[in-house]
């Protein structure tokens, strides 16, 4: 029988922060003379802060000093941070504790897999800390998605093999990186914009039992 492993990636997958780090590039490409659009900030979920900055800059057209480019970037995660400080578990998107909590129970190691450097922050602040085995976030990688490092490193961090995890995202470049790994991807979210995930969900509440069942008599 196959040892499966579990990697979730954070924002837009466990809790919904997404919408913080739209609201807060948003302000910061605003600064930029940019009006950044929903479908462009598709482009920056599961992105690194540096890698997300330099895309709307991109958009903006226009070039910034390093320092400057360093500036935006705290003040970006200040703003970010600003909203994450009053979260709670009420912030926990729906359907995620339960199966969380019935993986844990059936002893599948679980593991974080996210570009976030707030991760462990946020999982306190919401109360999930003591769900996952293992946290490897942007503090512990170097290569951002859709880089697999994170969900490899996650892997090797829980003791299974690549091909043997399944991972959840909310973002395209999440999806592709979960791919390159040879992993199960699960896309939580929109079909069109996740369609290449092997499997595509509105949320947690849509994936019962019995699908994780079939996952493992893959």
């Amino acid at each position: 029988m196959k040892k499966w492993g579990f990697i979730f990636d954070l924002d837009g997958v466990i809790v919904d922060t997404a919408r913080f780090h739209f609201l807060a590039w948003k302000k910061t490409a605003y600064e930029l003379g940019h009006e950044l659009t929903q479908a462009q900030n598709e482009k920056l979920k599961g992105v690194s802060r540096v890698d997300s900055l330099k895309k709307i800059l991109e958009w903006a057209g226009i070039e910034i000093s390093e320092e400057r480019f360093n500036t935006f970037l705290e003040e970006k995660n200040k703003d970010y941070l600003e909203y994450v400080n009053k979260m709670t578990s009420d912030d926990i998107l729906p359907g995620v504790f339960d199966f969380i909590s019935k993986i844990r129970k059936q002893k599948y190691p679980v593991a974080l897999g996210s570009a976030s450097k707030n991760a462990p922050r946020i999982l306190e602040k919401v109360g999930l800390m003591q769900m996952f085995d293992t946290i490897v976030d942007g503090n512990s990688v170097t290569k951002a998605k859709p880089d697999p490092e994170v969900f490899l490193v996650g892997a090797e961090n829980l003791g299974v093999d690549p091909e043997n995890c399944i991972v959840f995202e909310d973002s395209e470049a999440g999806i592709e990186a979960a791919n390159k790994a040879g992993m199960t991807s699960i896309g939580l979210g929109d079909k069109e914009i996740l369609g290449h995930a092997d499997y595509v969900f509105n949320s947690f509440k849509e994936i019962d039992a019995y699908f994780i069942e079939q996952l493992e008599k893959i």
